[in-house]
């Protein structure tokens, strides 16, 4: 009654309240409020730091996400752009005048009646009024193209036809159902799969071919002597066109003048005439000369014929010693050959104005390799396939590889061996910060991006057959899939065998000595 009165005696009285008298009460009020006035701004900026930083994650995330949107949107722009110059190409070479095409696709050829009985008697892929394959369109697959050499108004062009040839499947160099595909079946609710796609894969020719081109491994005694016999031989036995690189048309003429009639070209313009020209491939080294032959067609390529004289060859069959015999096989035909998947990699530039700015595309054929360069900080590299999150590498580095390069660098960074006519494109970390980062093999449909976050300490580094090397700025994205000209290489024997073959003495694959059968009973 006495505090409800607002009497201080009774407060002063009362020992609960933890206070001897009024005086205290007042100074330990101001002590509070005093410690209290010391602690707020410290509280508050707290509280400003815990804000700035949410927001800060918002606008990482935000600007994660704008960039995803940016990459993915360039990537789909080159891929449409990639599509309409392809088919815009195939649209100029069939109205070209003068070309040698009926209305109906079927190549005629008025000059011989004699081929133009083998052509009528020949199934050829056609296309029908209302945009479907022909009846024969699933048979074989032939390559027919007029070719046209020198300037379009030049009164002596002469339209020339480039060696055209047919590939079939079977098996063991057997014809057995012609381009199989997998056939799945759904009898009685069971699914079952009838027939297998990939066979062996027969080339044939059905003209003479009459171009051939060699490439050679550079500074090497060996292989000069054998390309100064072999270009001799093609000439005098076969009656063939040669083409060979500058450097080597200057090492010929260096031997005799009588190598005038080797044919070369002088700058980047006339390589990119090679395929129109060029009806087969010969590689005089190991598998470096093939990867370099590979790349200077950017288009399709023709047969390659790879002669063993390097250090270690997976691609390499055949022994320069009986290169006679191999090239009379060859010519002949037909020939089992492996078709050699090659990957399109493009760059898309943070700083690009527009999604349809990317840069060249670039084919390769053993990988692509994204690593940290001289950095020393571990590469942050974010995935995707298909636009679906992968992973994100933190390590030395990525290797993309097709299947034909299994045996190369991914291999060397714990990858699998791989046929190479599985179609697939292999994942493989390079020294990942991780002990659960295992490598992966994706289905060849798919398109992998690769992009290199706005927090990542360094840029990344990216080569394409060990060549080429750009540099991957914060925001840059590299993005992957699977080219649709394959590298078609000549086998010794076939595929298989072959494959086997060259894990066995190029890497001595599971050898080891024999157990002893004297062991315990």
């Amino acid at each position: 009654d006495s505090y409800g009165n607002g009497d201080a005696n009774g407060l002063r009285s009362n020992p609960e309240n933890g206070f001897s008298d009024l005086s205290s009460l007042a100074q330990s009020e101001k002590a509070v409020q005093e410690l209290l006035m010391q602690q707020t701004p410290m509280q508050a900026t707290d509280d400003h730091l815990i804000e700035f930083s949410e927001a800060m994650r918002t606008v990482a995330k935000a600007l994660r996400g704008s960039a995803e949107g940016k990459a993915l949107a360039q990537a789909e722009a080159a891929e449409w752009k990639r599509r309409y110059e392809l088919e815009r190409s195939k649209n100029l070479e069939l109205l070209h005048k003068g070309s040698p095409f009926t209305s109906n696709g079927v190549c005629v050829d008025e000059s011989n009646s004699q081929g133009m009985d083998h052509l009528a008697k020949s199934p050829r892929l056609h296309v029908q009024d209302n945009g479907k394959l022909g009846r024969y369109s699933m048979e074989r697959i032939c390559s027919h193209e007029v070719l046209q050499d020198g300037e379009s108004n030049s009164p002596n062009n002469k339209l020339k036809r480039k060696a055209s040839f047919k590939l079939s499947w079977g098996c063991k160099g057997q014809a057995n159902d012609q381009h199989k595909k997998e056939i799945v079946s759904f009898e009685r609710g069971n699914i079952t799969t009838a027939d297998r796609s990939s066979k062996q894969i027969s080339l044939t020719w059905e003209t003479n071919p009459q171009n051939v081109i060699i490439f050679t491994k550079p500074n090497s005694t060996s292989v000069r002597v054998l390309s100064v016999e072999m270009v001799r031989w093609l000439r005098e036995h076969k009656g063939l066109n040669v083409y060979v690189e500058p450097r080597v048309k200057a090492e010929l003429l260096s031997e005799s003048s009588s190598f005038d009639f080797v044919q070369t070209w002088e700058d980047d313009k006339e390589i990119s005439l090679l395929h129109p020209k060029v009806d087969l491939v010969i590689t005089l080294g190991g598998d470096g000369t093939v990867l370099w032959a590979a790349s200077m067609f950017k288009g399709p390529v023709p047969p390659i014929v790879p002669f063993s004289m390097g250090s270690l060859g997976f691609m390499t069959p055949f022994h320069s010693e009986q290169y006679r015999e191999c090239l009379e096989a060859v010519l002949r035909g037909p020939i089992s050959i492996t078709l050699r998947h090659r990957l399109q990699c493009h760059i898309i530039r943070d700083k690009a104005r527009h999604d349809y700015e990317t840069e060249e595309t670039m084919l390769v054929l053993n990988e692509v390799t994204i690593d940290r360069g001289i950095s020393s900080y571990l590469t942050n590299l974010e995935c995707y396939c298909d636009n679906s999150f992968v992973t994100c590498v933190q390590g030395d580095g990525l290797i993309l590889s097709t299947t034909s390069g299994s045996t190369a660098y991914s291999l060397a960074a714990g990858g699998s061996m791989v046929h190479p006519q599985v179609p697939g494109i292999l994942f493989t970390p390079i020294c990942p910060h991780s002990l659960s980062f295992r490598p992966l093999i994706l289905p060849d449909h798919v398109t992998v991006r690769v992009q290199v976050p706005f927090n990542s300490r360094s840029s990344a580094w990216v080569s394409f057959d060990g060549k080429g090397r750009k540099q991957l700025e914060a925001g840059d994205a590299l993005v992957c899939s699977m080219a649709p000209w394959p590298v078609s290489t000549a086998c010794q024997v076939e595929s298989t065998n072959d494959f086997l073959r060259s894990i066995h003495d190029g890497l001595h694959w599971n050898l080891r000595k024999t157990q002893s059968s004297d062991g315990p009973p």
